[in-house]
């Protein structure tokens, strides 16, 4: 296999260092809606019920970009320890080469196209 391991070591220690600022931006913790809103939902009559709205919008989006992100960094994890056991670049399924235009495209791909395409991933 003529895959430049220390190339893509090097696209997905970048890629996990972009989510971790992502997920550190966005990390909600468990505040609850009422503690990261203050008075909006404290029943002040000032308050219109589409602030609360764009508060709860804004958290459910926050949740969501989370999420994605924390699922994106454990597939980063996951291929860079395949990169650690010599698995890099070989398909989880049939164990196929996954060819480098696909691995430039994804660094994070553990399957071949093939297999990704039946598997819906």
């Amino acid at each position: 296999m003529s895959i430049d391991t220390d190339h893509f070591r090097q696209e997905l220690d970048h890629a996990r260092e972009r989510l971790l600022r992502t997920i550190e931006h966005h990390d909600i913790g468990n505040a609850s809606l009422e503690e990261e809103t203050g008075e909006l939902l404290s029943g002040s009559a000032d308050n219109h019920l589409a602030d609360t709205a764009t508060e709860t919008y804004e958290r459910e989006l926050d949740e969501g970009l989370e999420e994605d992100a924390r699922e994106q960094l454990r597939q980063i994890e996951h291929a860079l320890e395949r990169i650690q056991s010599g698995q890099y670049g070989t398909c989880e399924v049939c164990g196929k080469e996954i060819p480098v235009e696909r691995l430039e495209a994804m660094p994070s791909a553990t399957l071949c196209i093939d297999d990704a395409r039946r598997l819906g991933r």
